[in-house]
C-alpha cells in the first residue's frame, strides 16, 4: 500500500460570517477537529444576521489574520465624509443595527484591517476578500479572463483564495486556481449550512476541500425576533432573514426587481420588499 501524501500545512479559511453566531460557532467547532495550523478570516464578519458584535469579538479572540470585507468598510465609513448619501437611507438599516453593537475602537480596528494578505507559511497563496482591486468584485464561472486580470494585476501566486460571493467555487484562470470559500453565515447555494475551506499543502502542491457543517438554523432565525433586529433593521432585515432560512439569494434579486418596478411605478422600499416576498 502506498503512503498517504504528507500534509505539511493545513489552513482553515472562513469568510462571510455576516453576524450569524450559531453558524460561526458550528464552523469553529468543526475546524477545531481538523487540527489546522492556522485560521484565516477573509472578511465580512458583520452585517446580515443579528449578532455582528458577538461575531466580531469571537473572531478577534482567535488571534488569527483577518481581512477587511466590504461590510467592515460600511461600518467604519458609515458616518464619515466617505459615506454616500444612500447609506443614510433605510436600505442600510442592517448596517445601522450592526453599528449599535460595535464600539468606536472596534470600528477603528476594522478600518485598520488589510484588504489582502500573503503568509510566509502559505507560499504560493494570495488571500483577498473579493479581489486585489476591490472588496466588491464578483467572480463566477463566466467572468471573462480579461476582467479577472484587471482584478489581480500584480498577483503572481498560483492560488488565489477569496470569499465575497457566498457560493463555493473553483475557477481556473491562466494556469492558476481561484478558490471561493463559500459562506459561513449566509450561503447562497440552497444548502443551509456553515461553509468554509480547508487548504492543505502536500508535497505536490495545495489541495482545496470545501466544508459544509450543519448548524442550528432555527436558532439564528429566532435571533431576528428575539433581538429586535427584524423590526429595527427595516425592510432589508426581512430579506436577510429569508437568506438565512433558505440559503438562497434574496438581496441582489430584490434590487434588480426593485429597479424594474421603479421604472413603472412609485414604490417605497417597504412596499417593494412586501411585493418581492409575495411574488418570489
Amino acid at each position: 500500500m502506498g503512503a498517504f501524501p504528507e500534509i505539511a500545512m493545513r489552513l482553515a479559511i472562513l469568510a462571510d460570517i455576516h453576524g450569524n453566531l450559531p453558524a460561526f460557532e458550528a464552523a469553529l467547532e468543526h475546524v477545531a477537529a481538523q487540527r489546522v495550523d492556522r485560521i484565516v478570516i477573509v472578511g465580512d464578519i458583520v452585517v446580515g444576521a443579528p449578532d455582528s458584535g458577538s461575531c466580531w469579538r469571537l473572531a478577534q479572540s482567535l488571534g488569527c489574520p483577518i481581512l477587511r470585507g466590504n461590510h467592515e468598510r460600511y461600518l467604519f465609513h458609515f458616518d464619515t465624509p466617505h459615506a454616500p448619501p444612500l447609506w443614510k437611507t433605510e436600505r442600510f438599516g442592517p448596517v445601522r443595527w450592526a453599528l449599535t453593537q460595535c464600539t468606536e475602537a472596534e470600528r477603528q480596528c476594522m478600518a485598520d484591517l488589510p484588504p489582502f494578505l500573503q503568509l510566509p507559511e502559505a507560499e504560493g497563496v494570495f488571500f483577498a476578500h473579493a479581489s486585489a482591486r476591490s472588496d466588491n468584485d464578483t467572480i463566477v464561472a463566466y467572468t471573462p479572463d480579461s476582467e479577472i486580470a484587471a482584478m489581480f494585476p500584480d498577483v503572481t501566486e498560483p492560488y488565489i483564495v477569496r470569499g465575497h460571493n457566498h457560493i463555493a467555487q473553483v475557477r481556473l484562470w491562466e494556469g492558476r486556481m481561484i478558490v471561493t470559500t463559500g459562506s459561513v453565515g449566509l450561503p447562497l447555494d440552497g444548502i443551509a449550512t456553515a461553509q468554509y475551506l480547508l487548504l492543505e499543502r502536500h508535497r505536490e502542491g495545495w489541495k482545496v476541500q470545501h466544508q459544509s457543517v450543519s448548524y442550528d438554523v432555527d436558532a439564528t432565525v429566532r435571533r431576528f425576533s428575539e433581538t429586535g433586529y427584524l423590526e429595527a433593521g427595516g425592510p432589508l432585515a426581512r430579506l436577510f432573514l429569508r437568506e438565512v432560512a433558505t440559503a438562497g439569494s434574496q438581496i441582489v434579486p430584490f434590487f434588480r426587481a426593485y429597479d424594474r418596478w421603479q421604472a413603472e411605478t412609485s414604490l417605497t422600499l417597504s412596499e417593494a420588499v412586501e411585493r418581492f416576498l409575495s411574488v418570489f
